[in-house]
């Protein structure tokens, strides 16, 4: 069903009557009591690329600050660690295989069938704006698609003034802005040689003043093969990194780190925009990051396979004077893919489209606790290998992986070794894959059925281990 105007005040009619709406009320609601939100985003950053949670090699004070006002999530994956599939996810609400999104360079009809973010909250009453970063598909003029009425897409220097004019603007209606960063994903141009546009960085220091190689920068003993056959194959274009010393690696580690402090000062200054004009307090503010990048861990730069770093990403929600502020939620397993449209929708009042299978977090933000949401989290990756005509039929390998509550599962398409178990309690560094133990077959199976089930119910055409 194509997501039109009418379509979505139908079902949202529906919902509100049936009780369904997260918000529990009309959308018709005075503005003057409806939050604005603001979402920022950035590019390539992972979960631990923040010193609110422990990391001494990076200083982030406005994600601190958010982390302090608000709610931040440490097991957030994301639904796909390659920009463009998880970043439709992000606006669309569901996982990139259901609307045909694999890869960063896709034909945008595909997504025209499910609603997006910014209409639905324009629709809604929300006056709206999307600044930086746009790699959303959607060509930018078809505003009756996407829903954002103000664009200015660029790169990250000119990226705070936009979004600073934006809040300023004099409205009677509430605002929904999206502040999307591209740093810290210069890291990619970095460690090819390239130059980039969004900063000088300086050059790096010797290689023992940078940080520290992270404990897991070993390849993993029983490591399914497929990924370092990728690793070879794009070594000239994505990963130049087989021949790098431990030195040239604490140097990539180094500035990443300080693309991610670059990319932190500009968020303080869309901070500080709404906080000169007096609305902080009447902003909701989310922090997320499309995927992670490998930052060395496991020897790897970049994203695609579906380790910790390039999957799980910084997850913060936070409104000044309204949500319990530092609080740190570990135990909630978030897909920002699926749970961000939702949440965003129950803080504005907005109805959650009723074909989104995600989860508002409203609820934990505002109480400070909550019961968990689910039972496991799925992200998927392909490693960019389709045909060159439609319909884009997959040539290349595919992966999955499940995180549950104790284990995380991964399976790749193809390989001697393909499958990846690991205690995520014991060992977060994912250094000894259980999935060769016969001793845990228990554990195996049991999440080889959790993906099964999920793909029957996304209608995934994943069927490549079928448990024993």
């Amino acid at each position: 069903m194509r997501f039109t105007r009418r379509t979505f005040i139908k079902t949202s009619a529906a919902a509100i009557l049936s009780g369904e709406a997260g918000f529990r009320h009309s959308e018709a609601a005075e503005s003057s009591t409806r939050p604005n939100v603001l979402l920022i985003m950035t590019d390539q950053q992972f979960a631990g690329a923040m010193s609110c949670v422990g990391n001494r090699d990076v200083h982030t004070p406005a994600m601190d600050s958010l982390a302090a006002n608000g709610t931040l999530f440490t097991n957030a994956y994301c639904t796909n660690p390659v920009c463009v599939p998880s970043r439709v996810s992000l606006f669309n609400g569901h996982m990139p295989h259901e609307m045909g999104v694999y890869t960063n360079i896709y034909p945008h009809a595909a997504i025209r069938n499910f609603p997006m973010l910014g209409r639905s909250l324009r629709d809604a009453g929300y006056d709206t704006g999307y600044v930086g970063k746009w790699h959303l598909l959607v060509p930018e003029k078809e505003k009756d698609i996407h829903g954002f009425d103000y664009m200015s897409i660029h790169k990250d220097p000119e990226t705070p003034r936009d979004c600073s004019a934006f809040i300023k603007q004099k409205r009677d209606k509430p605002f929904f802005l999206v502040a999307s960063f591209i740093d810290p994903h210069d890291i990619c141009q970095w460690a090819r040689g390239e130059s980039f546009k969004n900063g000088p960085i300086g050059d790096p220091p010797s290689p023992e003043q940078c940080p520290e190689l992270p404990a897991n920068h070993a390849i993993p003993d029983n490591e399914p093969d497929v990924i370092r056959k990728v690793q070879a194959k794009y070594r000239e274009s994505i990963y130049p990194t087989a021949d790098w010393t431990p030195g040239k690696w604490r140097q990539y580690r180094w500035a990443y780190y300080r693309m991610v402090e670059l990319v932190d000062r500009r968020i303080g200054e869309v901070l500080d925009a709404l906080r000169n004009t007096g609305q902080e307090e009447n902003t909701v503010v989310l922090f997320v990051s499309d995927h992670g990048d490998g930052t060395g861990a496991h020897l790897w730069n970049q994203k695609q396979v579906l380790y910790e770093e390039p999957t799980r990403v910084p997850f913060i929600i936070a409104q000044k004077g309204r949500s319990r502020p530092g609080v740190t939620e570990h135990t909630q397993l978030v897909s920002t893919g699926l749970d961000l449209f939702p949440t965003v929708c129950d803080c504005a009042g907005v109805t959650v489209p009723p074909e989104l299978k995600g989860h508002s977090l409203r609820g934990i933000v505002e109480t400070g606790h909550g019961k968990p949401l689910r039972e496991y989290v799925v992200t998927e990756t392909e490693f960019g290998e389709f045909t060159n005509t439609p319909p884009f039929q997959h040539v290349g390998p595919m992966g999955r992986m499940v995180r549950s509550a104790k284990y995380k599962y991964v399976v790749y398409s193809e390989g001697t070794i393909r499958e990846q178990l690991f205690d995520m309690e014991n060992d977060p560094g994912e250094m000894v894959n259980l999935a060769v133990s016969s001793e845990h077959s228990d554990v195996l199976n049991a999440h080889r059925r959790m993906l099964l089930d999920w793909a029957a119910e996304t209608k995934d055409d994943f069927r490549w281990i079928e448990p024993t």
